[in-house]
Order: C-alpha cells, then structure tokens, then sequence
C-alpha cells in the first residue's frame, strides 16, 4: 500500500482562476475530494508542490547536519526550557514519547496485531531537535511562552535566511492543503486556514546521530501522534518513518524525490469531530535506515538522519471545536470547546517538555 501523491500545482492554476469553468470546478472537487479522503482514511498524504523543490530541501538539509554536527556544549547554548524548548534547541533525552506514558496509546497498542505493532523504545528519544518559529505571531495573547522569540546560533550567518525561506515554503503547501481538505470536507475554503492565521507555527528539525544511535532497532522517536494542526516534512536522506493508517495497518513511509509528506495532527481531529485521527507514527533504525548508512559512509557524508518537519498550528488563541456538520457527529462530546493554546500546554506537559500541569 502507498500513500496518494497529490499533485498542487492543478489546484493552484484553478484556484488563482476568477471565473474557472465547469470542467475546472469539477476536478477542483475531485482533487479537494482526493485529500480530505487521504487524510481521514490514512492519516498522510504525498504532495509535490512547485514552490518548493528538492533543491530548497537540500539546502535546509545541509545547514542541519552542519549544526547537529557540532558539540553537544555548543547546541546546549542554543536550549530554552524554561521556554519549555518551544524555541531554539531540544538534546537528545528530553522528549518522551507518549506511549511510555499515555495509557490510552498503551491500550491501542494491545490491539494492533502482532506484525504491525510499534517498537518499544527503552526510554526518552536519543534525538536532538530545534525549534522555530515560522510566521507573524499576536502582538496579544494569552500564551506568550508559546510564541517566543527565536534563538540563532553563532556562526550561521545564513541561518535567519534558509530557516524562514524553508519554513514558509512548507506553511504555504500546508495552507493548499487544509483549503483542499477543507473544501473537500464541505466546509468554507477558509474554515481551517482563518484558523492557522499567526499560529505559533514551528520548523522542527530533528537531529539522530546515525554513528553513535545507527544499530537495528534504534527508536528515534517512539509511538505517538502529534498535538499540532498538521505536519510536514521534506524528503529525508535516510528512510525510518513508520506511520499507522486508520484500518491499523503499519506502513513504511516512502516520499519520492521533490515531494513532501503532511501528516494529521490532533488540533485536525478535534475540528473534525474525530473524522480525521491523529496520525500515529514512529522513526526506527530499519534495514533500508542501514543501507543508506552504508551509502553515507562510502560517499563520506553526514551520519546525521535530519528530518525537515514543520509543525503547522492553530491559534493559540483560537477556539478548538469541532466545525460545520462535525459538530453533530457521533463522537463530536468527546471534543469540548478548548482554546488551542491550552490543549497545547496540556500536552507538552505530558511528553515532559513543559513543567507539570493538570491535565
């Protein structure tokens, strides 16, 4: 099973159009169709967008492995966590991944057969990561530790501008993607997207030493969904992204060349009334993660696996329910009105990367 590749470039010919015929109107629905039913029913989607090519990625891509290549001491100049690591750098050892604590994933765990159930990480993710604002944010809100100012490493000169050049490709393919869903869910084209308007979205590489963690097996980030709106990711140079789709099964993520994988957060499932779930996944030291090692090492490149993820959010300030005819939906109770910087809060304290909270 693969995941569906969904070309933008159709969608934002026809939607650039002021009077689109229609032919156009109607493949327009189809497409928007197209991605609503990938996201409820696989929880991901492949995009290749044309604003933002492999090129952009590798660039981006370089930058990292140069940063995550430099001394531990160095990185930890970079750390806020009394900003509870919401900006600059995350070591390797601070996130927990939900399943070692959430007895509701433990539970759902239990009942993936046997073949596609997760690897069991043995304690925190032995990964770095840093964290970057992308996008205007409130001059007044309620949650402002949610929307700090960013942290630049010395030495980078080119920092500010490959960050926010990648950064704000991807929040652009993620804002098509949430018109398309939302369209293609019988909403308004801007019931998501007036939602994301100056969220405390986040570029949010990841870092794995692939010399010093680079055995079968390694979880780099356990078992878990993520607590934002929607995520993107550029191709990464060494494979290892395991997701779960809705029926259960477990997939190897594939994304080919120039494409971007979006995934569903849970700020997605709570507007939806549950008609889209969070996605659950993982990244795991697989067979092909060796393989592509192995490659590294003969052409003398980094060992550092770099994911380019960008976490697309709503408002903190924002009401989260669920929209349009979700709210009659079935399981539609289990979604109480919650301002989206407080479920946010909520769940930071709970994978340990803010100070505990009632939850």
């Amino acid at each position: 099973m693969d995941l569906p590749v969904v070309d933008l470039a159709p969608y934002l010919e026809i939607a650039a159009c002021s009077d689109p015929t229609a032919d156009e109107a109607t493949r327009l629905r189809s497409m928007c169709a197209a991605v609503s039913a990938s996201l409820r029913d696989t929880g991901a989607l492949i995009v290749k967008d044309p604003r933002c090519t492999a090129q952009d990625n590798d660039r981006f891509l370089d930058m990292m492995e140069s940063y995550f290549d430099r001394s531990d001491e160095f990185k930890r100049l970079q750390e806020r966590p009394q900003l509870h690591y919401q900006v600059g750098a995350t070591p390797e050892g601070v996130e927990v991944p939900r399943c070692l604590v959430d007895e509701e994933i433990q539970e759902k765990i239990k009942k993936i057969p046997k073949e596609y159930q997760p690897a069991t990480p043995s304690g925190p993710d032995p990964k770095w990561r840093y964290m970057w604002r992308v996008g205007p944010r409130p001059s007044n809100t309620r949650f402002k530790e949610l929307n700090a100012e960013p942290v630049i490493p010395d030495g980078f000169p080119e920092w500010k501008e490959t960050m926010d050049f990648w950064g704000s490709k991807m929040i652009s393919a993620i804002e098509v993607v949430a018109e398309m869903a939302a369209i293609g869910f019988g909403l308004s084209k801007d019931a998501f997207t007036s939602l994301m308007n100056q969220g405390p979205h986040l570029l949010a590489p990841t870092g794995s030493d692939l010399q010093k963690h680079g055995s079968e097996g390694t979880v780099f980030a356990g078992f878990h969904y993520d607590l934002n709106f929607l995520t993107i990711h550029g191709r990464s140079r060494f494979p290892g992204l395991n997701i779960w789709v809705r029926s259960g099964q477990k997939m190897e993520v594939k994304v080919p060349l120039g494409c971007l994988l979006i995934q569903t957060g849970k700020q997605l499932e709570w507007l939806t009334g549950g008609e889209c779930l969070a996605g659950m996944h993982e990244v795991v030291v697989t067979n092909r993660t060796l393989e592509a090692i192995e490659r590294a090492r003969q052409e003398n490149c980094s060992l550092w696996r770099v994911s380019s993820t960008l976490f697309g959010h709503i408002a903190s300030d924002a009401l989260l329910k669920p929209l349009g005819q979700f709210a009659e939906g079935p399981f539609a109770s289990n979604y109480p009105p919650m301002y989206a910087g407080e479920y946010v809060e909520q769940e930071l304290s709970a994978i340990n990367l803010k100070g505990k909270i009632g939850l």
